[in-house]
């Protein structure tokens, strides 16, 4: 069974300032999302499903349908702020999406095999999806979920904070937690995480999360039910968000595994327009290193 492959597009861009998952980076037009499905199809990948908003939904088909048609199946789900939420009564005045873990909550209805989720403005490299599509195949099942490992040190940006799944790892190299930690930069050469919580400084050979997980289909009503509880707990807070690690450390907790599929890949992403420019270089370095041709899309 081929896995399928889904993308959290859905988010704001409030510090990048404009809809970055849309924006050209390749020499052919080519957005950060083309490489992560060209490498998809080629690793195994048998479906590409997109969380976004549904006022982007002509937008996405758009642009996807045209290039994607006989390569791989598309589906297109929505997030929005009633999704899954069972008529509980949460503030009008609300803005923010719930989250990530509540973004790929509303996949549940069309993805019905194992899948590996990743974010739509990550650059995760050939080796990644490779590495995921043979976890999913073999080692993912109900009590055995995995998450692609990257150093903190090659995630940092030049020209702002970040935000980071910072992950320990137990004995025998799985997962041991995740914390999303925030405000995080390299400072006088020392990486510092200003987030109010400990330790306020982070090692060079920290791992961290970059939002490529691997789950079986169980990964749902898990996540249902702990979505329920987020609400009652903080619903009512304005900019709560029910984010992808708090239910790995849930799982973990109860007796699940979570493996750290290694890869060999370059991460690198967009946060800030700043970053762009960079982006464009590693592309074009992987173009002329034969890793990519030059135009995706025939």
């Amino acid at each position: 069974m081929k896995p399928t492959l889904v993308i959290l597009a859905a988010g704001m861009a409030s510090r990048y300032g404009s809809m970055k998952q849309v924006q050209s980076f390749g020499p052919g037009g080519e957005t950060i999302m083309d490489y992560s499905i060209y490498d998809a199809i080629r690793a195994g990948f048998g479906k590409v499903v997109f969380i976004i908003r549904a006022q982007y939904a002509a937008q996405f088909q758009s642009i996807f349908e045209p290039k994607l048609k006989g390569l791989i199946e598309t589906e297109y789900v929505f997030q929005e702020s009633d999704s899954f939420t069972n008529g509980y009564s949460f503030p009008t005045d609300r803005s923010k999406p719930w989250g990530t873990a509540h973004a790929v909550l509303c996949a549940k209805e069309v993805v019905k095999e194992p899948f590996a989720v990743i974010n739509a403005d990550d650059f995760y490299g050939r080796n990644a999806f490779e590495q995921a599509v043979r976890f999913l195949q073999t080692g993912c099942d109900t009590r055995t979920f995995g998450i692609v490992g990257y150093d903190l040190t090659a995630t940092l940006s030049e020209h702002g904070t970040v935000n980071r799944g910072v992950c320990q790892l137990n004995e025998e190299g799985d997962l041991a937690s995740i914390t999303e930690r925030i405000n995080i930069a390299r400072v006088n050469g020392i990486i510092t995480c200003q987030d109010g919580l400990t330790p306020d400084t982070l090692s060079e050979d920290t791992k961290v999360s970059m939002n490529f997980w691997c789950f079986a289909t169980s990964f749902f009503d898990r996540t249902a039910t702990q979505f329920a509880n987020f609400l009652n707990e903080s619903g009512q807070e304005l900019k709560s968000e029910f984010f992808i690690p708090l239910v790995a450390d849930q799982f973990i907790q109860e007796g699940g595994k979570i493996k750290v599929v290694p890869t060999q890949s370059s991460w690198f992403g967009v946060t800030y327009k700043e970053d762009a420019p960079f982006v464009q270089q590693s592309l074009e370095n992987l173009i002329n290193a034969g890793e990519y041709p030059s135009k995706l899309w025939n």
